[in-house]
């Protein structure tokens, strides 16, 4: 007799069957006991609106992946990915060779080719292009050429009406990718700079009497905004806040003796010109490369990643991110690229990036 607690040989199979079938359906459901991976970004106040783009793309089709961004400077961006606390160091600099003997399992991925403009705020004359070269910009920075219409300036603008008054160079005070590719352009072009001064993600800035400071290509930006007869330099990604603050743009020298501005075209050939001598590991400066149209202050952006993930979930979501990244039917399209002022990365080089993203694990 089947007492009110006892249960039915076909209601126990019944209820057996359902617990199973329940059990194999958490299981198998995909999104289940999904883990979310918290990817953290940050450096590259060039690269800094391009993820900014680029994560809610991202993210909407993998919404298992949150990546988080931070503007912080090239030189945070390289050594918080070599310490662990960020996964993607963004970087418009390359690691040295020592650094990268001192951390040998950290790669250096180029994800698209970008430029830095020099930019000025000379009342009556920012509504055009003034001519400048490596040395003149070289010796404006370390003292020796303190007036806008010094000799050296005026010379390579015949013709214009220079006002004399002193010059307030501006610079960054991070440890900064645009300072390394601005300080490259300037010890390549310019001999005296090179052996007193030469490049890096930080210098020793030469004392400039009224000379200034500022953080992040934003504070460049504002900087130059609020400083009348000053100069700075400056990542393309910001040429809608250059625009919006009234700044002047240099047309600048290149290694042919001919005056450019970055557009698609001239940091194109510049590219071009050094990408069949773009080693393996995609260490090289495209700095003042030779070519009569090539635009001489271009640059790799670099995503500075170690090679060894905490997890292999990270390493997975890594390699899929970056690979979408440099695909230029993804990331390196041009409906992300135009609006930061970025071209794409050339077929040999995407596929070295490749390469070096495939070694993550």
């Amino acid at each position: 007799m089947l007492t009110r607690k006892s249960k039915s040989p076909l209601h126990a199979a019944l209820g057996g069957s359902v617990l199973a079938l329940a059990v194999a359906g958490m299981l198998n459901a995909p999104h289940a006991f999904a883990r979310t991976i918290n990817v953290t970004e940050t450096g590259s106040t060039l690269l800094y609106p391009l993820f900014n783009l680029w994560v809610p793309a991202y993210t909407r089709s993998h919404p298992g992946v949150r990546i988080t961004t931070q503007g912080t400077g090239s030189g945070t961006g390289i050594s918080e990915a070599v310490s662990g606390v960020a996964q993607i160091g963004a970087s418009d600099a390359y690691m040295s060779n020592m650094q990268v003997k001192q951390n040998p399992g950290i790669l250096n991925i180029p994800l698209a080719i970008s430029a830095q403009t020099i930019n000025y705020n000379v009342p009556g004359l920012n509504g055009i292009h003034l001519k400048l070269s490596g040395p003149v910009i070289a010796g404006i920075y370390d003292g020796q050429i303190r007036y806008w219409n010094a000799p050296a300036i005026a010379r390579l603008n015949p013709g214009r009406r220079l006002p004399h008054h002193l010059i307030t160079p501006i610079h960054r005070t991070d440890g900064s990718g645009d300072t390394f590719i601005f300080s490259q352009y300037l010890s390549f072009s310019t001999p005296y700079w090179n052996s007193h001064v030469g490049y890096g993600t930080t210098i020793s800035w030469p004392a400039v009497p009224g000379g200034l400071g500022a953080l992040g290509n934003p504070g460049m930006v504002q900087a130059a905004a609020q400083t009348p007869y000053s100069i700075a330099y400056i990542g393309v990604s910001f040429t809608k806040e250059v625009a919006r603050a009234h700044l002047g743009t240099a047309v600048i020298r290149n290694r042919a003796g001919r005056f450019l501005l970055p557009t698609r075209m001239t940091v194109g050939a510049a590219a071009a010109e050094l990408v069949n001598k773009t080693p393996k590991d995609e260490r090289i400066s495209l700095v003042f490369a030779p070519g009569a149209e090539s635009y001489p202050i271009i640059n790799y952006e670099y995503a500075i990643v170690n090679d060894h993930q905490a997890s292999r979930a990270m390493a997975m979501t890594l390699r899929e991110f970056l690979s979408w990244a440099v695909d230029t039917r993804e990331g390196n399209a041009q409906r992300f690229l135009r609006q930061v002022h970025f071209i794409a990365l050339p077929p040999r080089i995407s596929a070295l990036s490749r390469t070096q993203i495939a070694k993550i694990h």
